[in-house]
This record gives structure tokens, C-alpha cells and sequence, in this order.
């Protein structure tokens, strides 16, 4: 599991802060999570093929994080895409997306698909045999979800030494191991899966959480995540503000971490009024020491 930040700054753009945008590599799936202005310049920027784009992830409708995407889409088309394209947001995100095309005449050649969301709770949103995603109701000035990313429990791992053991079992049985069935010897003998093969790696998961207020009712969907996205457009000496606005601070984010028992946090969406974003950092390690910070171009290996 891999994460690029491709923009992890608040409202307005400029030289070297660019809105929200990531993307997500997981059990070969190539994920877009928001899409701020001038995310596909960062897409090529960073050196992201875009035809490995399938599923993008639009967390809610306020410029700064969806603004680019009827760019790409319209880059998509003159790029001769054929792959289809599928697009999670709030519902309203179809019609404002293809107005544009509308009026413009930049209908795309290839298929486009949008998931329109409006539940209040969490939903299973995508799932194929390798990954889920879930969303994650949060609270801000308009409709607004995060995104939970679980991998699935993989094949289990075959334990050579114990299969050496018995001469019958062969190269084309492994696969039938693999996914966790029982070897029968030719006298009868049931040899059980657990004795020749090894538990797979943890699933590993990435909880994206944006623009949201302080809330402590995400923790029970999040917990227990191996890596925690969560906006800090403030610090604490802007509390007001930030419940205001319905944004928050790093110390209510490092605080939101610590309750899900999370392994790693990333902290991001920085207010332009912080000219050194490591203040962020500090604020956040009072409470939850594994925390780091979002920077344009970053790369975390999830594990």
C-alpha cells in the first residue's frame, strides 16, 4: 500500500501549495482520492500514469477539493481513453460534472459512471475479491464523507518445510493450499491446511478523513486502521475558528488517532495564515507521537 500526496493544502492555491488530492495504490488498484485544481498537473508531476486510473473518490463538493476533476476527465478524452471511469461523490456531483461536459461539447468517449452518495451512515461502497471501501460520514458545512480502504485477507503462505514432508503433494497443488484447503494422501490421510501453509499478512487499511469537525463518532469505523488521514486546517489557539467553520485542529486530529488506536497519522489541509507547517507536527506529537506531516509530493509506504 502506497500513498502519493499529490496537494494536502486548504482553499486557495498558490506556488508551492496545491489543494487536496492523493493517490492510492493498493493490491494493484490505482485510486484517486479528491481532486483539487491542477491535480492532473500533479498526477503527470509525480509521474502517475493516468490510464491506471479506474475509481476516483470525492470526499464533498467545495472547490478545493473537486475542482480538477472535470480537467482530468476532459484530459481522459482527449487522450483517447477507452477504459471506464467510475466516480464516488455526493449526490449532485454527476449533474454539475456533466453540465460542464454539456455546455462545452467535451462529451467523453469512454464510459463514465457516477456513485451518487447520501447515506448518514457508514456504507460499503466498492468491493471486488482484493479490496472494500467504506465510507466515513463526517461533519462540515455541506454533505461531506471520508473514505475507509481495507485490503482483504490474502492467500495463506505455503510452508515448504512441512510440505517437503510428503513427496505427493506437487507444484500444481499449491494454489489449492494457497486458498486454504486440506491435502488428502492417497491412503486416506487428511493433512490439514493450517499444518502446511502459514497465516497471511494482516490486511492492512488507510482511513482518509477531510474537511470534518472534531468527531469522536468516527472512531469505532476507523479503528484499529494502519494509517489515519486526517485534516488539521488549524492549530489549537484557533479552536473557535475551527468549530466555526467545521474544520479541525491537530490536536483534535492526534486526539481522534489516539481513541482509534490507529499505528500511523498523517496530518494535512493546512490553513495559509501557518507559514512553518511544522508546528502542526508538534502539536499533534503532544498527543500521538506516530504522527507526520502531508507534503506535496510526499510518498508513505503504508505497513
Amino acid at each position: 500500500m502506497k500513498l502519493t500526496i499529490l496537494g494536502c493544502h486548504s482553499a486557495t492555491p498558490r506556488v508551492n501549495s496545491h489543494p487536496t488530492a492523493q493517490y492510492l495504490e493498493i493490491k494493484n488498484h490505482h485510486f484517486l482520492i479528491d481532486c483539487g485544481e491542477g491535480t492532473q498537473v500533479q498526477l503527470r508531476k509525480y509521474g502517475v500514469k493516468f490510464s491506471k486510473i479506474k475509481y476516483i473518490f470525492i470526499s464533498h463538493l467545495h472547490g478545493d477539493h473537486f475542482f480538477g476533476l472535470v480537467g482530468l476527465i476532459s484530459t481522459f478524452r482527449l487522450l483517447n481513453r477507452e477504459t471506464e471511469l467510475h466516480i464516488y461523490g455526493p449526490k449532485g456531483i454527476k449533474e454539475v460534472i456533466t453540465l460542464q461536459l454539456k455546455l462545452s461539447n467535451s462529451w467523453t468517449h469512454y464510459p463514465l459512471y457516477f456513485h451518487e452518495l447520501t447515506a448518514t451512515g457508514s456504507e460499503l461502497i466498492f468491493e471486488d475479491d482484493k479490496v472494500e471501501v467504506h465510507t466515513i460520514p463526517l461533519e462540515h458545512r455541506i454533505y461531506t464523507n471520508g473514505f475507509l480502504f481495507k485490503e482483504k485477507l490474502g492467500e495463506r503462505k505455503l510452508n515448504i518445510s512441512a510440505i517437503k514432508n510428503y513427496k505427493e503433494i506437487e507444484i500444481c497443488d499449491y494454489q489449492n493450499l494457497k486458498i486454504g484447503r486440506d491435502f488428502k494422501l492417497e491412503n486416506g490421510t487428511i493433512i490439514k491446511n493450517k499444518d502446511l501453509t502459514l497465516d497471511p499478512p494482516a490486511p492492512k487499511s488507510y482511513a482518509f478523513c477531510s474537511d470534518t469537525s472534531y468527531l469522536p463518532a468516527i472512531v469505532p469505523i476507523i479503528k484499529e486502521a494502519t494509517c489515519l488521514y486526517h485534516e488539521t486546517t488549524f492549530l489549537k489557539d484557533k479552536v473557535a475558528l475551527a468549530t466555526t467553520t467545521k474544520h479541525s485542529t491537530a490536536e483534535q486530529a492526534a486526539k481522534i488517532a489516539l481513541q482509534a488506536n490507529v499505528q500511523q497519522l498523517i496530518i494535512g489541509h493546512y490553513s495559509g495564515r501557518y507559514k512553518n507547517i511544522e508546528v502542526f507536527k508538534t502539536e499533534a506529537q503532544e498527543i500521538f507521537k506516530n504522527t507526520h506531516l502531508a507534503e506535496t509530493g510526499k510518498v508513505f509506504e503504508i505497513n
